[in-house]
């Protein structure tokens, strides 16, 4: 490709030509031979079929900012003056980093008498024009998709202008493509030492916080914002965002509906209404925001999968033929087809139809998996790394260390495993706070953590031996400080951030007395049911796509819980889902008893708690117990020998604990 261009900008239009038709041959589809060939027949005086290859382009690569300034540039050179400024329009909808798009409707405008018009463009040619040409460059690249080399010219200019306000922002966004969100923070505080008033970084800053989970400073910075601009559309939709990650539905809901009054056909708005009113209990409310964000076009898929998932809902036979077609469609894209895969499978299953359920099923995960990143030997390896670390000799020598707040109960395990109902039971005790799945564990690790570069040893868990006594005590007390805002007052709270059992023994460290429950639910059961549920990217695990992927996932949980039974006798009590099913009375008495509480009714009827739930669960617990889930994975059983075979090896696990002591596994 670069010996293309290099023809194209020495002008030598025809070789270019046959370049691009050569390189078409063997890569038919791809992005950037057909806009090699577009602009080379362009220049060849042939914009006709210029057009006709930026269709092909349209079809394969719709959001490409450029294919819009080249058509604008075709149709000006048919003088189709209209057409070329909808496609210039369109051109810095999508980029609104193309100088020459912007120049182009600045002419258009005028000659169009639409001054008002006219004049937005040439302020926003004039902005351009103020930037570096390597990161203006850089910002099209970006917002073409083409992240790596925008990343490349980015950090070459930086490096001879460190403190570039615009360079160290684009970075920052670069890092939140990346999914390194840590940096994106760093990068945007720098930004804001420099220049305290840039609202626009303040609030990538804000989004940068609320990646991280730090919900609280993310509202802190939001309502900075809100100050100065209270009718900033987007300002207020990310801090109900906000407020709602904290836990305050109600002012979240607030919120929404204010917007949704300026904004009535936003699917956004609609589907953020319908998840608090799940949350909150409300789901004959909430299936109306979802059918209304349903209505959309954006938010078609998202919501059918919403719908899917509330209990008492069931799709119309047109609703289920919409969805079918919908889903077969060429032009539908990936993440819209895996949200109607997942729709479709429970609908399906409702209807008792199972083996065309298990197919929508299985076709959901094999796309949504496409997009993940999971890496087990990652985790394996921390597995490893904590049992080589955190020995009976590590604590012993660390006995009475950290801070001694006993208000934590921390719930641990893979997402459906009964920790919902585990929760809902202990919370309605009066001297239990049910919260949320708190992101302060997480945080601190990360912290401790730092950047690790591929192939490094990490930094953590080998970082605790570094904590001193003072160090473990700090971390306990900040552990305690920073969750103080999703607590209202009761003596103890619940921890239901499932992924914390990776980072039991800082938890114990830091936190020695700390109740710490292990949920469990039968192998298959617990992970055919993850396999049924979509995860969206970033809020979820993405082990759950794959049945090898699962029962790596479990194999590796199971080893190191194992090794946590080992070197920590006595601190976790677990629970299996299944004992809670057939022998409830009992069950809950022995966890009131692990948390030393008194036995109280309410208890017993956990379903009548009025409180909000943010779980996949949300509505299971707000129901007496039952039996009809136990083994509601037999209806796919026959699809399921390749997780049986998987799982069938449970008793070889990731990590090798110093002692035996498998009395509680399952």
């Amino acid at each position: 490709m670069d010996g293309a261009w290099s023809q194209l900008q020495h002008r030598e239009f025809a070789a270019a030509y046959e370049t691009a038709r050569a390189l078409r041959a063997s890569h038919p589809n791809n992005r950037d031979v057909l806009f090699l060939l577009a602009v080379s027949l362009r220049h060849l005086g042939r914009p006709a079929d210029a057009l006709e290859a930026l269709g092909e382009l349209q079809r394969h690569h719709p959001r490409f900012g450029r294919l819009f300034e080249e058509r604008g540039l075709c149709h000006l050179a048919q003088r189709d003056l209209q057409p070329a400024m909808t496609a210039f329009s369109t051109a810095v909808t999508l980029n609104p980093w193309l100088p020459v798009s912007w120049s182009a409707l600045q002419r258009l405008h005028r000659k169009f008498e639409q001054p008002r018009q006219a004049d937005e463009a040439a302020r926003s040619s004039v902005a351009l024009a103020k930037l570096p040409n390597e990161i203006r460059t850089a910002h099209g690249l970006f917002a073409d998709g083409d992240i790596g080399a925008a990343e490349h010219l980015v950090r070459r200019y930086l490096g001879t202008h460190p403190d570039h306000i615009e360079a160290l922002r684009l970075l920052a966004r670069i890092a939140m493509a990346h999914e390194v969100p840590r940096d994106a923070q760093l990068l945007l505080e720098r930004v804001l030492q420099i220049a305290p008033e840039y609202h626009a970084a303040r609030y990538e800053y804000a989004r940068a916080l609320l990646r991280r989970l730090n919900y609280p400073r993310a509202r802190e910075e939001l309502e900075t914002l809100l100050a100065l601009e209270p009718d900033n559309s987007s300002y207020r939709l990310t801090h109900a965002t906000a407020c709602a990650r904290l836990g305050d539905l109600d002012q979240a809901l607030r919120e929404y509906q204010a917007l949704l009054t300026r904004t009535p056909d936003s699917a956004e708005v609609q589907l953020a209404i319908g998840h608090a009113l799940k949350s909150l209990g409300r789901s004959a409310e909430a299936a109306q925001s979802y059918r209304a964000a349903a209505a959309a076009p954006a938010g078609y898929a998202t919501a059918c999968w919403h719908l899917a998932t509330l209990s008492a809902y069931r799709f119309e036979e047109a609703e289920l033929e919409r969805m079918i077609r919908k889903e077969a469609d060429a032009d539908t894209s990936v993440a819209d087809r895996y949200h109607l895969c997942f729709a479709l499978g429970k609908a399906l299953e409702d209807r008792g139809q199972y083996a065309r359920s298990f197919e929508y099923y299985a076709r959901g995960n094999a796309l949504r998996k496409r997009e993940g990143r999971f890496r087990p030997e990652l985790l394996e390896n921390l597995a490893r790394l904590q049992a080589a670390t955190c020995t009976p000799e590590f604590f012993a020598e660390r006995r009475g260390w950290g801070c001694a707040d006993a208000a934590p109960i921390f719930i641990v395990g893979l997402p459906r495993c009964g920790s919902t109902l585990i929760e809902q039971i202990l919370a309605a005790h009066s001297a239990v706070e049910g919260t949320l799945e708190l992101p302060n564990i997480a945080q601190l690790v990360a912290d401790l953590q730092g950047r690790t570069r591929p192939g490094e040893t990490p930094h953590y868990p080998g970082a605790l031996a570094e904590l001193s006594r003072d160090d473990c005590r700090r971390l306990g007390e900040q552990y305690i400080r920073a969750t103080r805002v999703y607590r209202h007052g009761k003596p103890l709270f619940i921890d239901k951030c499932l992924s914390n059992f990776q980072d039991l023994g800082f938890i114990h460290l830091i936190l020695p007395n700390a109740r710490i429950i292990d949920a469990r639910r039968d192998p298959i059961a617990c992970c055919f049911s993850n396999f049924k549920q979509l995860f969206l990217p970033g809020s979820g695990p993405e082990f759950a796509y794959d049945f090898a992927d699962l029962a790596r996932y479990y194999r590796m949980y199971l080893g190191l819980m194992r090794h946590w039974d080992a070197v920590l006798p006595g601190r976790i009590l677990r629970v299996q889902y299944e004992d809670l099913v057939t022998d409830f009375p009992a069950s809950v008495r022995r966890m009131l008893e692990f948390c030393a509480l008194s036995p109280e009714p309410g208890c017993l009827r956990f379903y009548a708690t009025e409180r909000a739930v943010h779980t996949l669960s949300a509505e299971q617990v707000r129901r007496p117990i039952d039996r009809a889930g136990l083994d509601h994975w037999r209806h796919f059983e026959p699809w399921l020998a390749p997780l049986q075979d998987a799982l069938a090896s449970l008793a070889v696990t990731a990590v090798d604990p110093p002692t035996s002591n498998t009395q509680n596994d399952p």
